[in-house]
Protein backbone atom coordinates (compact mmCIF):
# COMPACT_ATOMS: atom_id res chain seq x y z
CA UNK A 1 0.00 0.00 0.00
CA UNK A 2 3.00 2.26 0.23
CA UNK A 3 4.30 4.04 3.32
CA UNK A 4 2.26 6.66 5.15
CA UNK A 5 4.49 9.56 4.07
CA UNK A 6 4.01 8.77 0.39
CA UNK A 7 0.27 8.30 0.94
CA UNK A 8 0.10 11.78 2.51
CA UNK A 9 2.19 13.32 -0.27
CA UNK A 10 0.14 11.81 -3.07
CA UNK A 11 -3.20 12.53 -1.41
CA UNK A 12 -2.52 16.19 -0.65
CA UNK A 13 -0.96 16.91 -4.04
CA UNK A 14 -3.82 15.18 -5.89
CA UNK A 15 -6.46 17.10 -3.93
CA UNK A 16 -4.59 20.38 -4.49
CA UNK A 17 -4.38 19.70 -8.23
CA UNK A 18 -8.14 19.45 -8.63
CA UNK A 19 -8.98 22.85 -7.07
CA UNK A 20 -8.76 25.80 -9.46
CA UNK A 21 -8.00 29.33 -8.20
CA UNK A 22 -11.54 30.31 -9.15
CA UNK A 23 -12.99 27.46 -7.06
CA UNK A 24 -10.88 28.62 -4.13
CA UNK A 25 -12.05 32.21 -4.51
CA UNK A 26 -8.69 33.49 -5.74
CA UNK A 27 -8.18 35.82 -8.70
CA UNK A 28 -6.51 34.07 -11.66
CA UNK A 29 -3.70 36.24 -12.93
CA UNK A 30 -2.69 35.32 -16.46
CA UNK A 31 -3.34 32.08 -18.26
CA UNK A 32 0.03 30.37 -17.90
CA UNK A 33 0.14 28.34 -14.70
CA UNK A 34 2.82 25.66 -14.49
CA UNK A 35 0.80 23.42 -12.19
CA UNK A 36 -2.82 22.27 -12.35
CA UNK A 37 -4.96 23.53 -9.54
CA UNK A 38 -3.63 25.50 -6.61
CA UNK A 39 0.02 26.23 -5.92
CA UNK A 40 1.50 25.23 -2.58
CA UNK A 41 1.82 28.87 -1.52
CA UNK A 42 -1.87 29.42 -2.28
CA UNK A 43 -2.88 26.46 -0.15
CA UNK A 44 -0.66 27.77 2.65
CA UNK A 45 -2.17 31.25 2.46
CA UNK A 46 -5.77 30.00 2.41
CA UNK A 47 -5.05 27.62 5.31
CA UNK A 48 -3.33 30.24 7.45
CA UNK A 49 0.05 28.52 7.67
CA UNK A 50 3.49 29.39 6.34
CA UNK A 51 4.60 28.11 2.96
CA UNK A 52 7.51 26.24 4.55
CA UNK A 53 5.17 24.51 6.97
CA UNK A 54 2.73 23.47 4.25
CA UNK A 55 5.59 22.14 2.11
CA UNK A 56 6.65 19.96 5.08
CA UNK A 57 3.06 18.71 5.42
CA UNK A 58 2.76 17.83 1.75
CA UNK A 59 6.07 16.01 1.88
CA UNK A 60 4.41 13.59 4.27
CA UNK A 61 5.12 15.09 7.67
CA UNK A 62 1.64 15.37 9.20
CA UNK A 63 2.89 14.24 12.62
CA UNK A 64 2.06 16.89 15.18
CA UNK A 65 -0.31 18.84 12.93
CA UNK A 66 -3.07 20.26 15.10
CA UNK A 67 -6.74 19.59 14.54
CA UNK A 68 -7.24 23.24 13.59
CA UNK A 69 -4.55 23.00 10.90
CA UNK A 70 -6.07 19.79 9.52
CA UNK A 71 -9.51 21.41 9.53
CA UNK A 72 -8.12 24.41 7.65
CA UNK A 73 -6.47 22.14 5.08
CA UNK A 74 -9.69 20.18 4.64
CA UNK A 75 -11.60 23.41 4.07
CA UNK A 76 -9.05 24.85 1.62
CA UNK A 77 -8.90 21.62 -0.39
CA UNK A 78 -12.70 21.30 -0.26
CA UNK A 79 -12.54 17.76 1.07
CA UNK A 80 -15.76 15.85 1.50
CA UNK A 81 -16.57 13.88 4.66
CA UNK A 82 -14.76 10.72 3.58
CA UNK A 83 -11.68 12.63 2.41
CA UNK A 84 -11.56 14.59 5.66
CA UNK A 85 -11.67 11.38 7.70
CA UNK A 86 -8.91 9.93 5.52
CA UNK A 87 -6.73 13.02 6.10
CA UNK A 88 -7.15 12.73 9.88
CA UNK A 89 -6.43 8.98 9.72
CA UNK A 90 -3.20 9.68 7.82
CA UNK A 91 -2.23 12.25 10.42
CA UNK A 92 -2.80 9.76 13.24
CA UNK A 93 -0.87 7.07 11.37
CA UNK A 94 2.12 9.40 10.88
CA UNK A 95 2.35 10.32 14.56
CA UNK A 96 4.44 8.64 17.25
CA UNK A 97 3.67 5.05 18.05
CA UNK A 98 0.36 4.68 19.79
CA UNK A 99 -1.43 1.78 21.39
CA UNK A 100 -1.66 -1.23 19.14
CA UNK A 101 -4.08 -0.69 16.29
CA UNK A 102 -7.34 -2.61 16.35
CA UNK A 103 -6.99 -5.88 14.49
CA UNK A 104 -9.77 -6.13 11.88
CA UNK A 105 -12.26 -8.83 12.78
CA UNK A 106 -12.24 -12.12 10.90
CA UNK A 107 -15.35 -13.69 12.46
CA UNK A 108 -18.65 -12.72 14.07
CA UNK A 109 -20.26 -13.71 17.36
CA UNK A 110 -23.09 -16.29 17.19
CA UNK A 111 -25.56 -13.59 18.26
CA UNK A 112 -24.74 -11.57 15.14
CA UNK A 113 -25.39 -14.63 12.96
CA UNK A 114 -28.72 -15.05 14.75
CA UNK A 115 -29.68 -11.46 13.88
CA UNK A 116 -28.90 -12.18 10.24
CA UNK A 117 -30.98 -15.36 10.22
CA UNK A 118 -33.90 -13.52 11.86
CA UNK A 119 -34.12 -11.32 8.75
CA UNK A 120 -35.42 -14.22 6.68
CA UNK A 121 -36.92 -12.17 3.84
CA UNK A 122 -34.10 -9.68 3.30
CA UNK A 123 -30.65 -10.55 1.96
CA UNK A 124 -28.11 -9.52 4.58
CA UNK A 125 -24.46 -10.07 5.37
CA UNK A 126 -21.67 -8.72 7.56
CA UNK A 127 -18.29 -7.60 6.24
CA UNK A 128 -15.09 -6.18 7.66
CA UNK A 129 -13.12 -3.23 6.29
CA UNK A 130 -11.24 -5.48 3.85
CA UNK A 131 -14.60 -6.44 2.30
CA UNK A 132 -14.43 -10.03 3.54
CA UNK A 133 -17.97 -11.37 3.99
CA UNK A 134 -17.78 -12.92 7.45
CA UNK A 135 -21.40 -14.02 7.83
CA UNK A 136 -24.60 -14.03 5.77
CA UNK A 137 -28.15 -15.26 5.98
CA UNK A 138 -29.61 -17.67 3.43
CA UNK A 139 -30.96 -14.87 1.25
CA UNK A 140 -27.63 -13.07 1.40
CA UNK A 141 -25.80 -16.17 0.21
CA UNK A 142 -28.38 -16.64 -2.54
CA UNK A 143 -28.20 -13.02 -3.69
CA UNK A 144 -24.41 -13.09 -3.84
CA UNK A 145 -24.19 -16.68 -5.04
CA UNK A 146 -21.68 -15.80 -7.82
CA UNK A 147 -19.38 -14.31 -5.16
CA UNK A 148 -19.76 -17.36 -2.89
CA UNK A 149 -18.66 -19.67 -5.70
CA UNK A 150 -15.08 -18.71 -4.83
CA UNK A 151 -13.54 -21.59 -2.90
CA UNK A 152 -11.57 -19.27 -0.63
CA UNK A 153 -13.09 -18.31 2.70
CA UNK A 154 -14.02 -15.74 3.61
CA UNK A 155 -15.12 -14.58 0.19
CA UNK A 156 -14.09 -11.03 -0.67
CA UNK A 157 -16.32 -8.80 -2.78
CA UNK A 158 -13.52 -6.55 -4.04
CA UNK A 159 -11.47 -9.56 -5.18
CA UNK A 160 -14.55 -10.78 -7.04
CA UNK A 161 -15.14 -7.35 -8.62
CA UNK A 162 -11.63 -7.03 -10.01
CA UNK A 163 -10.49 -10.58 -10.63
CA UNK A 164 -13.60 -12.53 -11.66
CA UNK A 165 -14.94 -11.87 -15.20
CA UNK A 166 -18.45 -12.75 -13.97
CA UNK A 167 -18.52 -9.49 -12.00
CA UNK A 168 -19.16 -7.40 -15.11
CA UNK A 169 -22.37 -9.30 -15.77
CA UNK A 170 -23.41 -9.39 -12.09
CA UNK A 171 -23.25 -5.62 -11.48
CA UNK A 172 -25.17 -3.67 -14.11
CA UNK A 173 -23.27 -0.48 -13.17
CA UNK A 174 -19.92 -2.26 -12.96
CA UNK A 175 -17.69 0.79 -13.53
CA UNK A 176 -19.17 2.69 -10.59
CA UNK A 177 -19.08 -0.41 -8.37
CA UNK A 178 -15.40 -0.97 -9.19
CA UNK A 179 -14.56 2.67 -8.48
CA UNK A 180 -16.42 2.62 -5.15
CA UNK A 181 -14.79 -0.66 -4.07
CA UNK A 182 -11.26 0.67 -4.56
CA UNK A 183 -12.16 3.96 -2.87
CA UNK A 184 -13.61 2.17 0.15
CA UNK A 185 -10.50 0.00 0.40
CA UNK A 186 -8.30 3.13 0.24
CA UNK A 187 -10.31 4.60 3.15
CA UNK A 188 -9.74 1.42 5.17
CA UNK A 189 -6.01 1.60 4.39
CA UNK A 190 -5.96 5.01 6.07
CA UNK A 191 -7.61 3.59 9.18
CA UNK A 192 -5.44 0.46 9.33
CA UNK A 193 -2.27 1.09 7.29
CA UNK A 194 -0.42 -1.82 8.91
CA UNK A 195 -3.12 -4.49 8.43
CA UNK A 196 -1.12 -7.35 6.91
CA UNK A 197 -4.15 -9.00 5.29
CA UNK A 198 -5.18 -5.71 3.69
CA UNK A 199 -1.65 -5.16 2.40
CA UNK A 200 -1.69 -8.63 0.84
CA UNK A 201 -5.09 -8.03 -0.74
CA UNK A 202 -4.05 -4.69 -2.27
CA UNK A 203 -0.86 -6.33 -3.55
CA UNK A 204 -2.80 -9.20 -5.13
CA UNK A 205 -5.26 -6.86 -6.82
CA UNK A 206 -2.54 -4.48 -7.99
CA UNK A 207 -0.56 -7.33 -9.51
CA UNK A 208 -3.48 -8.92 -11.34
CA UNK A 209 -5.74 -6.01 -12.34
CA UNK A 210 -4.71 -2.98 -14.36
CA UNK A 211 -8.11 -1.40 -13.63
CA UNK A 212 -7.50 -1.73 -9.89
CA UNK A 213 -4.06 -0.13 -10.24
CA UNK A 214 -5.68 2.84 -12.00
CA UNK A 215 -8.43 3.19 -9.40
CA UNK A 216 -6.00 2.80 -6.51
CA UNK A 217 -3.69 5.45 -7.95
CA UNK A 218 -6.54 7.99 -8.03
CA UNK A 219 -6.32 8.28 -4.21
CA UNK A 220 -10.11 8.65 -4.08
CA UNK A 221 -11.97 7.68 -0.91
CA UNK A 222 -15.69 7.24 -0.37
CA UNK A 223 -18.27 6.24 2.22
CA UNK A 224 -20.77 3.59 1.14
CA UNK A 225 -23.73 3.88 3.49
CA UNK A 226 -26.93 3.57 1.46
CA UNK A 227 -28.19 3.66 -2.08
CA UNK A 228 -29.36 1.53 -4.98
CA UNK A 229 -27.72 -1.73 -6.05
CA UNK A 230 -28.44 -2.76 -9.64
CA UNK A 231 -27.67 -6.45 -10.13
CA UNK A 232 -28.26 -9.08 -12.76
CA UNK A 233 -28.69 -12.32 -10.86
CA UNK A 234 -28.02 -15.51 -12.87
CA UNK A 235 -31.21 -17.13 -11.55
CA UNK A 236 -33.83 -14.36 -11.18
CA UNK A 237 -32.54 -11.68 -13.55
CA UNK A 238 -32.40 -7.93 -12.95
CA UNK A 239 -32.74 -6.59 -9.42
CA UNK A 240 -32.97 -2.98 -8.23
CA UNK A 241 -32.27 -3.19 -4.50
CA UNK A 242 -32.14 -0.54 -1.82
CA UNK A 243 -29.25 -1.15 0.54
CA UNK A 244 -28.33 0.13 3.97
CA UNK A 245 -24.86 -0.31 5.47
CA UNK A 246 -24.91 -0.17 9.26
CA UNK A 247 -21.91 -0.21 11.55
CA UNK A 248 -22.20 -2.65 14.46
CA UNK A 249 -21.39 -0.77 17.70
CA UNK A 250 -20.64 -4.02 19.52
CA UNK A 251 -18.30 -5.17 16.73
CA UNK A 252 -15.96 -2.26 15.85
CA UNK A 253 -14.95 -2.37 12.20
CA UNK A 254 -17.83 -4.59 11.09
CA UNK A 255 -20.68 -3.44 8.85
CA UNK A 256 -24.02 -5.11 8.18
CA UNK A 257 -25.47 -4.72 4.68
CA UNK A 258 -29.21 -5.26 4.26
CA UNK A 259 -31.01 -5.29 0.89
CA UNK A 260 -34.73 -4.57 0.38
CA UNK A 261 -37.21 -3.78 -2.39
CA UNK A 262 -40.50 -1.85 -2.35
CA UNK A 263 -43.56 -4.06 -1.88
CA UNK A 264 -45.21 -4.95 -5.16
CA UNK A 265 -42.17 -4.08 -7.26
CA UNK A 266 -40.69 -6.46 -9.85
CA UNK A 267 -37.62 -6.80 -7.61
CA UNK A 268 -39.80 -7.84 -4.64
CA UNK A 269 -41.33 -10.55 -6.84
CA UNK A 270 -37.84 -11.62 -7.92
CA UNK A 271 -36.70 -11.85 -4.29
CA UNK A 272 -39.55 -14.29 -3.59
CA UNK A 273 -38.35 -16.41 -6.49
CA UNK A 274 -34.83 -16.16 -5.12
CA UNK A 275 -36.04 -17.37 -1.71
CA UNK A 276 -37.65 -20.42 -3.36
CA UNK A 277 -34.46 -21.16 -5.25
CA UNK A 278 -32.37 -20.78 -2.08
CA UNK A 279 -34.63 -23.21 -0.22
CA UNK A 280 -34.31 -25.75 -3.02
CA UNK A 281 -30.53 -25.38 -2.97
CA UNK A 282 -30.50 -26.04 0.77
CA UNK A 283 -32.60 -29.15 0.21
CA UNK A 284 -30.21 -30.43 -2.45
CA UNK A 285 -27.23 -29.82 -0.15
CA UNK A 286 -28.88 -31.72 2.71
CA UNK A 287 -29.64 -34.64 0.39
CA UNK A 288 -26.09 -34.70 -0.94
CA UNK A 289 -24.63 -34.68 2.58
CA UNK A 290 -26.96 -37.53 3.60
CA UNK A 291 -25.90 -39.56 0.57
CA UNK A 292 -22.23 -39.03 1.45
CA UNK A 293 -22.78 -40.22 5.04
CA UNK A 294 -24.56 -43.37 3.84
Amino acid sequence: MGDVRSDIREFLSSRRARISPEQAGLPAYGGNRRVPGLRREEVAMLSGVSVDYYVRLERGNLAGASESVLDALASTLQLDEAEREYLFDLARASGPSRRAARKPASAVRPAVQQVLEAMADAPAWVRNGRHDILAANRMGRALYSPVFQDTRRPVNTTRFIYLNPAARAFWRDYDQVAKDAASMLRLEAGRNPHDAELIRLVGELSTQSELFRERWASRDVVFHRSGLKRLHHPIVGNLDLNYESMELPSEPGLVMNVYTAPAGSPTADALRLLASWAASQDGENVAAEAAQRS
